[in-house]
């Protein structure tokens, strides 16, 4: 997903996201001190998840890298795990 979000930095996050996902980060990440990254591309929501996992997003960092986004990724199934236990609670 890292080459991906290099490759094509304005795709659709839809290309490497689930709607959930996308809702998890929306929620969890404000969309401030992304790097500049255009609202609603693939850019974008590789730095949330990335600064889930500690990237700071400075202006002067380099994109984030696989181990850092590793580290979100593994935050961000967590919290949809979490989710999803919750909505079985409420509704199930």
């Amino acid at each position: 997903m890292t080459m991906i979000a290099r490759a094509e930095p304005d795709a659709d996050p839809s290309a490497a996201l689930t709607p959930l996902e996308t809702v998890i980060l929306d929620r969890l990440v404000p969309d401030c001190g992304n790097r500049g990254a255009a609202p609603n591309t693939l850019q974008l929501y590789m730095t949330k998840p990335a600064r889930l996992g500690g990237y700071l997003a400075r202006n002067s960092d380099p994109p984030p890298g696989n181990t850092v986004l590793w580290r979100g990724w593994r935050r961000l199934i967590d919290i949809q795990i979490g989710a999803d236990f919750q909505h079985c609670r409420t509704y199930g």
